[in-house]
């Protein structure tokens, strides 16, 4: 399943409502992905792809350090899945395919 490109991702915590975009490549046969979010641009550690399932984690240091685990589902062009992290209950991830920003 092509999972390569950029999603417009809304991550549902207690806080709020966080909007981040994702960029998914391949780089030396190996998928990685980078989030450019409203506070911080992040690498995405341990992506990892089992069918339409994506998985991995990232170090947030705004607005409090975390490290948040996100367990997504890819159907065609929607995301949705959790992520988890700290004392936080697991939010809500919802995210669709989006065209490359300009900067990009």
């Amino acid at each position: 399943m092509l999972v390569e490109g950029f999603w417009d991702v809304a991550i549902k915590t207690p806080l709020g409502t966080r909007r981040t975009q994702l960029e998914l490549f391949t780089a030396d046969g190996v998928l990685q992905g980078i989030s450019r979010g409203e506070k911080e641009q992040l690498t995405l550690n341990d992506l990892s792809q089992d069918g339409n399932r994506l998985t991995w984690y990232q170090n947030i240091t705004k607005p409090m350090r975390m490290v948040l685990s996100f367990d997504v589902t890819i159907d065609g062009d929607d995301m949705t899945g959790t992520a988890s992290g700290g004392p936080m209950p697991a939010a809500k991830v919802s995210g669709s395919r989006a065209a490359a920003p300009q900067n990009a």
